[in-house]
């Protein structure tokens, strides 16, 4: 596969990805906007998923690595990249990196949530 190629499915299935996160999203504004009910769907759902295909893949599958980037990296990137950091958690505490996985869970959802508070007070501080 070149490396071309493998560009292409990825922007392909993140496009599908995209198309299914905005669905969900239009989809959650029937259950309320008070609290993020699309958001929390769509990690649920896509770790799920992600988990069901990087089991199947790695023990069941004989796919190859383009449906692996069509799926994973592609679809499941578009529609939220919360799903491989739920991955990249699990196959850290199966290797029996238990701290390791603690440190990236913590690391990631403080820094994260630091950075978006962060960001929003930068961009508070610009003239208007």
């Amino acid at each position: 596969m070149s490396v071309l190629f493998g560009y292409l499915t990825v922007f392909l299935g993140a496009g599908l990805g995209g198309l299914l996160r905005h669905a969900a999203n239009r989809a959650g504004v029937h259950f309320g906007l008070s609290f993020p009910w699309s958001t929390l769907f769509v990690n649920v759902s896509g770790s799920f998923a992600i988990g069901l295909i990087a089991g199947w893949l790695a023990f069941r599958g004989q796919a190859g690595q383009t449906l692996r980037l069509f799926l994973t990296t592609g679809v499941l990137g578009g529609y939220t990249t919360f799903s491989a950091f739920a991955l990249d958690t699990a196959l850290l505490w199966e290797r029996g990196q238990v701290w390791g996985s603690a440190f990236y869970v913590t690391s990631s959802v403080l820094l994260s949530v630091a950075g978006a508070f962060l960001g929003l007070a930068i961009i508070r501080q610009l003239p208007s």
